[in-house]
């Protein structure tokens, strides 16, 4: 059998009522007897009912994730398990559980949220994408329901709440990098331009090669669905242009790090021959045979912050909408390299 607060009670020699206040830490009662009562607790192993708590409260105490697509999809890319330690973490110190939506598409997804919001399974929303066209956004403002975006919204921006980087200019100083390492003919490889992440990276790209006057012809920019064909029929188109780009610069730690496996097997070396520079930081591109310069975008600050304002978005319903921009940084590694002249020519 559970222990319950009486038990407690009884076994510290005070009243269910003094318990009951120790536990939601009340001023009223003496640091002494809460020393007492907290070693009774934990000596007989108690634990809150959470269920009931919450039917007196109103409150789940749990946060949704909604992810971009499928969880099985979305766990293979680095950015959301980093993504979502950062919101565990901050949601840990808060006594909050996540909910993940697990729809295998949109619509499913987009189902996913509306249950959670109608049967008030949490209560507060994190989206960890911003996609034109999206349904999920425009409901949860609809439904005047606490929730927090990462990533720049792509309608009118009035109240939400959001946590992002400034991609447009990281984007401007790592091809700015590139192209003071010599580099010219420098291809951009990204996913879907519908995600306001890649449409900002690649405005940021384009704004960086023109104030250098380079002139990039339209089929060095791919922007692909991020699986493994459309990647490898992309890098292949690029491989064989009349001119082989000299550097690539990718979106996605998941297509910079197949773009690595197809330049091995034709042979290519980096960055001896070319040079590839990514968005995203992870721990295992320290194991890659090349390690890859990358832009660190502070996935888990991105994910704590996150919470940290839904948090203070439930708390405080009244509360103004935020704008947090997380810094990023270049982190330089093994994958780049200074153009020679003679690399200009066709490789």
């Amino acid at each position: 059998m559970s222990v319950t607060i009486k038990d407690v009670a009884k076994k510290a020699n005070v009243a269910p009522s003094t318990v009951s206040r120790v536990i939601h830490n009340s001023p009223a009662i003496s640091e002494k007897t809460k020393r007492k009562v907290r070693k009774v607790l934990k000596e007989m192993g108690y634990h809150m009912n959470e269920n009931a708590r919450n039917l007196v409260t109103k409150s789940t105490k749990a946060i949704g994730i909604v992810m971009k697509s499928s969880a099985k999809e979305s766990l293979y890319n680095p950015f959301f398990p980093e993504v979502i330690r950062g919101i565990g973490d901050f949601c840990n110190k808060e006594g909050f559980s996540l909910s993940l939506t697990t729809g295998e598409t949109e619509d499913a997804i987009f189902e996913d949220v509306v249950k959670m919001v109608q049967g008030r399974r949490v209560d507060g929303m994190i989206v960890l994408y911003s996609k034109k066209d999206d349904r999920v956004v425009p409901y949860l403002l609809k439904q005047g329901f606490p929730f927090v975006l990462i990533g720049k919204p792509s309608t009118n921006m009035s109240g939400i709440t959001f946590i992002d980087n400034d991609n447009v200019q990281a984007a401007m100083e790592v091809t700015e990098f590139v192209i003071e390492l010599g580099h010219e003919r420098i291809a951009f490889l990204g996913g879907s331009p519908e995600f306001e992440v890649i449409s900002d990276r690649l405005m940021g790209f384009q704004q960086a090669v023109e104030q250098a006057g380079l002139d990039v012809p339209p089929d060095y920019i791919k922007l692909i669905p991020l699986n493994r064909n459309d990647g490898i029929k992309a890098i292949d188109d690029l491989l064989e242009s009349k001119a082989t780009p000299t550097a690539f610069l990718v979106t996605d730690l998941l297509l910079a790090v197949l773009l690595l496996g197809v330049l091995a097997e034709r042979n290519i070396k980096v960055p001896q021959q070319v040079t590839v520079v990514c968005f995203n930081h992870s721990e295992f591109i320290e194991f890659l045979s090349t390690p890859l310069t990358t832009v660190d975008i502070h996935t888990y600050q991105l994910g704590y912050e996150a919470a940290k304002c839904v948090f203070d978005l439930i708390s405080t319903p009244e509360m103004m909408e935020k704008n947090i921009r997380i810094p990023t940084k270049i982190i330089k590694r093994e994958s780049h390299f200074a153009v020679k002249k003679e690399i200009k020519r066709k490789m």
